[in-house]
């Protein structure tokens, strides 16, 4: 069947005005001031005027088989459910494993990536987890991995400047993000090497090594978690004024000394940072854990998918922000990273037709994901197998 949304305020994610949407087979057929149904034909139409048509949120980093463990046990955080990633108005997921891939395995990552891709939403996957040499793989090779299985786009999230990491040197770094960049060439991937950044000393000193000391390319790299303390935040915007990128946490509590998200993108803008360069993520069901001094855990909050369309409004209706720059940094920014912008991120003549359709105040009203209704008048309708 296919679908007309008439009469939306389009944001592709630049604002182009009010557009009629024609959307078949998962893709978007066409897009014009005025569409005629075609006769003869069943089409759902959506009469949508006065409300805003948008491409679906792409988080970059999700926990889809739950992360988390640092306080034993007991501390291992759920999967996510496909009803929490389409009510956030997320059309596509980016899943990694984190601190535990002993209990986690990445062949159960792909398995839920691929049941989340049977569900409706599209899933990606990162080979590998904090630890190095990167032991969790699933061919037994890194390179392999990237090439061969469709879903996995990269490595990561390898930590760094964590006392929870396993230490790598800098040319373990070197090494690791040559192999991914050949791997991406290989198979067509972006081969992206996705950094997960804790708050000890060092910060990005080994990213910085490796942008002046080799051959590979900046945009490589996407160190995360940046904003977490203020020395880090510091070497993050030095490494976009070098022409990198960063991924921003979306946090479900805010505390010092980590910077919340609009003091972040000012300051980055503030600095000649284009937006361009920035994503924004939930690091949904991975742990939050809270470390004394002596790096013992006293607390753990559990990421949250919801955070992402919360932080969006906020900072569109609240803060001020400019909607169509901000919608990049949810939308055409992660698809870029994954060199996926020719079918996501954009509402575009033959992009997937994952979008999402807000009321007043921004409010996610409807959400499709490659053209099926999964969500409306804010309400799920596609749940998962087993919810």
């Amino acid at each position: 069947m296919l679908t007309l949304i008439r009469g939306a305020d389009v944001y592709a994610p630049a604002a182009i005005g009010r557009r009629d949407v024609l959307v078949a087979a998962g893709r978007i057929l066409a897009i014009a001031e005025a569409i005629q149904p075609p006769a003869g034909l069943d089409v759902d139409v959506v009469e949508a005027r006065g409300k805003i048509l948008a491409p679906g949120f792409i988080d970059l980093h999700v926990h889809i088989t739950g992360g988390g463990g640092e306080g034993g046990p007991s501390t291992r955080c759920p999967e996510i459910q496909l009803s929490s990633i389409v009510k956030a108005g997320v059309t596509t997921v980016l899943g990694v494993l984190g601190t535990d891939d002993v209990t986690r395995h990445p062949e159960t990552l792909l398995a839920k990536a691929l049941g989340l891709e049977h569900e409706g939403v599209t899933a990606f996957v990162m080979s590998g987890s904090y630890a190095f040499p990167p032991a969790a793989t699933i061919t037994g090779s890194l390179k392999k991995d990237i090439v061969l299985i469709p879903n996995v786009v990269g490595v990561g999230e390898i930590a760094l400047s964590d006392h929870r990491s396993a230490q790598p040197t800098y040319d373990d770094l070197v090494k690791i993000t040559a192999e991914a960049r050949v791997a991406g060439l290989l198979g067509g991937k972006a081969g992206l090497v996705q950094l997960h950044m804790g708050d000890g000393p060092r910060g990005l000193q080994f990213l910085f090594r490796l942008v002046e000391e080799t051959e590979i390319p900046i945009g490589q790299l996407l160190p995360t978690h940046v904003a977490r303390a203020p020395h880090l935040f510091e070497d993050a915007v030095k490494f976009c004024l070098m022409g990198g990128n960063i991924d921003l946490t979306v946090p479900v509590e805010r505390r010092p000394p980590r910077l919340d998200i609009p003091q972040a993108l000012r300051r980055l803008k503030a600095a000649g940072v284009s937006l361009d360069q920035v994503t924004l993520s939930s690091d949904s069901n991975g742990s939050m854990p809270v470390f004394n001094d002596r790096r013992e855990m006293t607390g753990m909050a559990v990421g949250d998918i919801q955070t992402l369309q919360m932080e969006f409004r906020r900072l569109v209706v609240e803060d001020g922000f400019d909607a169509a720059e901000i919608l990049r940094c949810f939308t055409l920014n992660p698809a870029v990273r994954l060199k996926l912008q020719n079918r996501k991120g954009q509402v575009a003549v033959g992009a997937d037709a994952d979008l999402i359709l807000f009321g007043p105040g921004w409010q996610i009203d409807q959400v499709y994901a490659k053209g099926r209704k999964m969500v409306a008048e804010g309400q799920v309708l596609v749940k998962g197998t087993f919810e």
